[in-house]
């Protein structure tokens, strides 16, 4: 009897879907790709304490809202002054008494960072926000509507015991 054999042939590769693949990926593989340059960079260490009136040159303001107070201070230069609880709460009128000051001393600024901790309460940050924003100032006799730092960035306040020495 004869035995029937299937001829069989070798299987074909097809490697069409993956060749599309490659051609797509390494052009955003490439475009993508960061490539690292060495540079020096010129830094600022921040002072030990800063006062109002040691302020220099350039302010980069700096509203960090803590459980027990508003710390109002420069990036660079450090504290310029923390703000208490008072019994009702956060001290926002003591906040845009000094935002005032510091408008004045510093007229041609207008953004500001308000760094918050992840428990702060909404309406908090509001308020603060609103002080730093804008105010009423008097002019003359008359009230008048005025922004002192419009230009607000919102962060995460740095961890800390929430006492800094000024």
């Amino acid at each position: 009897m004869r035995v029937r054999r299937l001829h069989r042939r070798p299987a074909e590769l097809d490697i069409t879907a993956f060749l599309n693949l490659i051609v797509v990926l390494v052009p955003f593989l490439l475009s993508t790709a960061v490539f690292t340059r060495l540079a020096i960079m010129d830094l600022k260490l921040p002072a030990q304490s800063s006062n109002f009136e040691q302020l220099k040159g350039d302010l980069q303001l700096e509203v960090v809202i803590r459980p027990d107070a508003l710390e109002v201070g420069d990036k660079i230069g450090g504290l310029i002054q923390r703000i208490p609880n008072s019994a009702s709460g956060y001290d926002v009128k003591a906040l845009s008494a000094l935002i005032q000051q510091l408008k004045l001393r510093f007229p041609d600024k207008s953004s500001a960072t308000i760094l918050a901790q992840p428990n702060t309460p909404y309406d908090v940050l509001v308020q603060v926000m609103d002080a730093v924003r804008a105010g009423r100032t008097v002019q003359g006799t008359q009230i008048v509507h005025t922004d002192f730092f419009p230009e607000i960035s919102i962060g995460d306040a740095p961890v800390g015991t929430g006492q800094r020495k000024s």
